[in-house]
């Protein structure tokens, strides 16, 4: 098939998506084995973020395969190179939000398949039904030169299987009622472009100390099915996805199981309202993730007012995370209270599932009540589960309000902060308010440590606490250990 010409994909290039012409195959009509047609095309700079390759499915059909290159050309130093995400859509179409999504694997494989009974991870098995099905090509980014692609359709015939029918983990664990829980709510897995299994990850999970997980594969609800035999009463595992737009991801945390979220949009078109209803819908968070981060198409473009929280700590402690950190907290200070969170984005080895780990106080360790701890802020997170902290403030009175929480006193009341600390010998407490750093203080050598400090409700409108290891570049902190959100001091 001849390739679109340049002139017909500049003049669409200005919108979101394009569809080139619908491949067709040679004698499919007489289904007596293979069917296969090689594509091949070249997208030049500026092309669309999706290019849907349209290809005619005739009856008969029990497995699609794909399989597709392109050209990876040198490039000057600080241009982007080639990078081409691939994705399948049904007979049911392509539209936004609509029903016809059947697997994405970005950038991570080469080839995949579709059928009734199986796919490939990523991809959504099931019915293989007549029509025009459609390759979704992703530009990531594309060399001045042009992006050079090559695809090949396979259409094999047959009897299909029959499609088993889905299982998922339960939404309730053996917990210990009302108490703190450790989780890691952003993890992949083969079904997107990790490296271990879901096996793997929830042995990772358990190892790590950890009471609950979520599985949040880029722009894909395929793997859902692959957790029910992990699940235990030691461990709650909860369902999403990492929505991968070309302005951020937000991890669609604890949705329904088989919700599928869809990602083919940027923030000036004002789509994303919609999309945060339907995750909530499904019973999920809205939540932002490495808001700061510094790969192309990760920095967070849609602002927090349909978040339920922000993901303030990524992995390892770096840069991008203060500068999330220093947002967040900038935020608050204006009013706008989002609760944080802290996750691995754990994909494969070295990086450690549950460094960092999000500690909720849940009522118990079910999928409800986990979510709503994380929706209050009644929370903290820490770089493993050695550290532990508890944030309090007491009145006169003896009334006390925790992490996500408010108490109300007349502005020149004395209250008492209490931070108490273990597993951090050694490191440097911060507490924290719209002001800054009003308190500092060293925990000790060895053992637990507590640090208190009196304000008022006139002084402080919320105190958070901080945990550093020792600084490398003073005056600049030093890495994260463990950090809490804050509560709230409230005037009368």
């Amino acid at each position: 098939m001849s390739e679109p010409s340049r002139r017909a994909l500049l003049a669409t290039g200005v919108a979101s998506a394009l569809t080139l012409g619908t491949v067709s195959f040679a004698h499919a009509d007489t289904p007596d084995g293979d069917r296969t047609e090689t594509v091949r095309g070249t997208l030049p700079p500026g092309s669309p973020d999706f290019v849907y390759l349209p290809f005619e499915v005739p009856e008969g059909v029990r497995e699609i395969h794909v399989s597709y290159t392109y050209e990876r050309p040198a490039v000057p130093a600080g241009t982007q190179g080639n990078a081409l995400d691939i994705g399948l859509f049904d007979e049911r179409g392509t539209e936004l939000g609509g029903k016809g999504f059947r697997g994405w694997s970005g950038g991570a494989r080469k080839e995949f398949f579709v059928r009734a009974d199986d796919a490939t991870p990523g991809y959504v098995a099931g019915p293989v039904r007549a029509g025009t099905w459609y390759v979704a090509l992703g530009p990531y980014t594309v060399a001045p030169q042009g992006l050079a692609y090559t695809v090949t359709i396979t259409l094999r015939f047959g009897a299909a299987a029959p499609a088993p029918r889905p299982a998922y983990p339960p939404e309730r664990a053996k917990g210990r009622g009302r108490a703190w829980y450790r989780g890691d709510c952003h993890l992949h897995t083969v079904y997107s472009d990790g490296r271990r299994t879901p096996a793997e990850v929830a042995a990772l999970a358990r190892a790590a100390g950890l009471d609950f997980v979520t599985t949040t594969e880029h722009n894909t609800h395929a793997g859902h099915g692959a957790w029910a035999d992990l699940a235990g009463e030691d461990l709650l595992i909860l369902l999403g996805e990492e929505v991968t737009t070309r302005n951020g991801h937000v991890l669609a945390l604890g949705t329904d199981p088989g919700t599928f979220v869809d990602w083919r949009y940027r923030a000036r078109e004002n789509r994303f309202g919609r999309f945060a209803r339907e995750i909530r819908r499904a019973g999920g968070l809205v939540v932002p993730a490495h808001p700061h981060a510094t790969c192309i198409g990760c920095n967070w473009k849609f602002g927090l007012g349909d978040a339920d929280a922000v993901e303030v700590w990524n992995g390892p402690w770096t840069p991008d995370d203060e500068v999330s950190l220093q947002a967040w907290d900038a935020a608050l200070a204006q009013g706008r209270w989002t609760p944080a969170t802290g996750n691995s984005d754990a994909h494969r080895d070295p990086d450690a599932v549950g460094t960092p780990q999000t500690v909720v106080l849940a009522d118990d360790l079910t999928r409800e009540a986990i979510l709503a701890g994380l929706r209050a802020g009644r929370s903290y997170v820490a770089e493993s589960s050695a550290v532990s902290l508890e944030l309090t403030v007491t009145d006169a009175r003896g009334r006390t309000a925790g992490l996500g929480e408010r108490l109300r006193t007349a502005p020149d009341t004395p209250v008492t902060v209490r931070l108490a600390v273990t597993g951090a010998p050694g490191r440097t407490a911060r507490l924290v308010t719209d002001q800054g750093v009003l308190h500092t203080a060293t925990l000790p050598a060895e053992g637990p440590g507590t640090v208190e400090w009196v304000t008022t409700s006139a002084y402080a409108t919320y105190v958070r606490a901080e945990v550093r290891h020792p600084a490398t570049w003073p005056p600049l902190p030093g890495a994260m250990a463990a950090f809490t959100n804050p509560l709230f001091l409230e005037r009368d």
